[in-house]
């Protein structure tokens, strides 16, 4: 199970790895995520940072080690990562890396009420998603090969995954986009019937509850 974290927000995470490397002013953090990907990475909400940061400060993690100001520019703090903020990201690292945990999906979410749609109109969405997907995976696996003359393996495993995911996906959107177009997906021609005799859902729950869903088929 989770630990509950005093700071548990991923960009939290972002930030005191980010930190390891040399202090910095937030500005600078924020530069070196977003150039190195960490947005992808990680659910990050940009407008939190200076938050997160402030209660990294509070518990500890973080220490202001002294200000900056370039030019005309408001002056800059810069903190410093802290022995329990490096034992914190370790920590924290350890258990994202070991221990599996759901996490909400937009597509699953999609997916969970999607017989609101008739499934001839679901086919066409999963063309596009299937498209999308190819685009997105060509760019990702384009970058890899880019980053690999110029960055270790060790630092590009996140982004291999991420490619790994992605192509996952894309075999499953192909293998229900299959099975809808061939009418092989069961229970498809009730699916079409509940959409053309526009069968109230409360109707089709109470079928479901009753066992009485799935019509008996002819041998």
């Amino acid at each position: 199970m989770p630990k509950k974290r005093k700071v548990a927000n991923l960009l939290a995470l972002a930030v005191l790895a980010t930190l390891i490397e040399r202090p910095m002013h937030r500005y600078e953090i924020a530069a070196q995520m977003r150039e190195r990907g960490k947005d992808r990475d990680m659910d990050i909400k940009w407008g939190s940072l200076y938050t997160v940061v402030q209660n990294l400060e509070k518990h500890g993690f973080v220490e202001v080690i002294g200000s900056e100001r370039d030019g005309a520019r408001p002056e800059r703090t810069i903190y410093r990562l802290t022995d329990a903020g490096r034992a914190e990201a370790e920590d924290w690292i350890r258990e994202l890396i070991s221990t599996p945990e759901p996490e909400p999906h937009r597509f699953v979410a999609g997916l969970s009420v999607v017989a609101l749609l008739p499934p001839d109109e679901v086919i066409p969405l999963l063309d596009e998603r299937a498209r999308l997907l190819a685009a997105e995976i060509a760019v990702r696996r384009r970058e890899i090969e880019e980053q690999t003359q110029f960055l270790p393996r060790l630092f590009l495993v996140e982004a291999e995954f991420g490619v790994a995911m992605l192509e996952a996906e894309a075999a499953w959107v192909a293998g229900l986009r299959t099975e809808l177009a061939s009418g092989t997906f069961p229970d498809i021609d009730f699916w079409r019937r509940a959409h053309s005799e526009q069968i109230p859902p409360a109707e089709i729950a109470a079928m479901v509850e009753g066992g009485t869903f799935r019509q008996p088929t002819d041998d």
